[in-house]
């Protein structure tokens, strides 16, 4: 039950409702609904120059924020701010951008990043599958019983590629289903717990690439990207 207490305010009474539950009814503050936890920290393998590729990017962000705030500055001069959209729309690129710095700057002070070099991948052994093999996989969903079967290059941080002459598709090694796979042997099924739900993988074999995979599959490399907000 609330508690009652009269007050007089102004020669006017006034009765205040005291207690607990009325207290716990005040919604929380959106910051608390809303914010998104950090990823934990992560060793983070990348293909040699990946560092040199974002350390470029963070530098070309500079160079555009810089050029934002003189548009800025200048749309400033040409009058009534609460009707200028150029001054409006300079401030809402510079927080993108800044937005995009703070991500990259926390991107990489959280990682720990390793360079590899994907010809190492040519001649690893194939008793358990690693960073850089090629591999049939079968997946089955637990509850559906429904099958899939896939070829995967096991691959560095960020690459999506795909190689239509043999239909492998490159599984980034700090996916939640690289993470699954990784130290898995051939036929011995293993349940797991992916994002989508319970399923049971299978590895049906593990090769090493061919150096004309590698080149189809292996894009230029690219800053990474962040979803916004």
């Amino acid at each position: 039950m609330f508690a009652v207490r009269e007050s007089r305010v102004d020669g006017g009474r006034v009765l205040l409702l005291v207690g607990a539950v009325l207290r716990s009814m005040a919604p929380p503050r959106r910051k608390h609904i809303f914010r998104i936890p950090a990823p934990a920290p992560a060793v983070i393998y990348v293909r040699a120059g990946f560092n040199r590729v974002l350390a470029g990017e963070f530098a070309a962000l500079k160079v555009k924020r810089a050029e934002l705030v003189v548009d800025k500055v200048e749309a400033h001069s040409q009058g009534d701010l609460r009707e200028n959209f150029g001054f409006k729309a300079a401030k809402d690129a510079i927080r993108a951008v800044d937005r995009k710095m703070d991500e990259l700057d926390r991107f990489y002070l959280r990682n720990t990043f390793v360079e590899v070099d994907p010809t190492g991948w040519l001649t690893k052994p194939t008793d358990t599958l690693l960073l850089g093999h090629v591999a049939v996989i079968e997946k089955e969903d637990v509850g559906t019983n429904r099958k899939h079967r896939f070829t995967f290059l096991v691959a560095t941080y960020g690459e999506t590629g795909s190689d239509p002459e043999t239909g492998i598709e490159c599984l980034p090694h700090n996916s939640p289903l690289a993470a699954a796979l990784l130290g898995l042997t051939v036929d011995k099924p293993t349940r797991v717990t992916l994002p989508a739900g319970a399923a049971v993988l299978t590895v049906r074999s593990i090769r090493n690439p061919t150096q004309q995979e590698l080149d189809r599959l292996l894009a230029p490399i690219k800053p990474p990207e962040f979803a916004e907000d």
